[in-house]
């Protein structure tokens, strides 16, 4: 991997995209097996601690590896865990990337996955240099897609996801992308 950058931690004003830790595993378990949080999503489930733990085992491994940047949001206010977002899926020249994300749902309509996705935005094109950011969201997702949009990305109508036909897939090229850390509240720092 030509462009292969060591994980590094990011900070917004509110946030803190930390590593993430064996003790987030309740905060796995509930995002990748709660019924309203994974509604619109079809992936592998950890309802145990035991598969949460080895979700985040293969998680770290794979950080390690360069295969994935994957980062556990919290608030500066309380180091728990309330979701995360990562990069992963890169292509094999390094250049493109797709984004996921989730997050508690006490913790929604809040900004903060605004927040945390205008940091790895940031990281993703001016520390990987990465050309391309991809997303895919459901349809019916309507959050997803405004948070998506208020982000720059552009619906690919062009594109399907063969494993789930009810996703749409969104793009950002770095050639459109523009920092958005200019809106009230919004400084993103890297801590190298």
């Amino acid at each position: 991997m030509n462009s292969y950058v060591n994980f590094q931690e990011l900070e917004t004003n509110r946030l803190h995209l930390r590593w993430l830790e064996d003790a987030d595993w309740p905060m796995i378990r509930y995002l990748r097996s709660d019924k309203e949080v994974n509604k619109f999503v079809k992936r592998q489930s950890a309802e145990t601690k035991e598969k949460a733990l080895a979700f985040i085992a293969k998680t770290i491994n794979d950080i390690n590896k360069g295969q994935l940047y994957q980062w556990s949001i919290s608030t500066k206010i309380s180091p728990t865990m309330i979701g995360n977002i990562c990069l992963w899926n890169f292509s094999q020249d390094y250049k493109t990337a797709e984004m996921g994300y989730d997050l508690s749902p006490e913790f929604q309509g809040q900004g903060i996955m605004n927040e945390a996705m205008k940091a790895v935005l940031n990281f993703g094109f001016n520390k990987l240099h990465l050309d391309k950011i991809v997303a895919f969201t459901n349809y019916k997702n309507e959050s997803s897609k405004r948070l998506l949009m208020k982000n720059q990305f552009i619906w690919n109508g062009q594109r399907n996801d063969p494993e789930d036909m009810e996703n749409m897939i969104f793009e950002i090229f770095k050639e459109n992308y523009r920092s958005n850390t200019s809106e009230p509240g919004i400084t993103l720092n890297t801590n190298p």
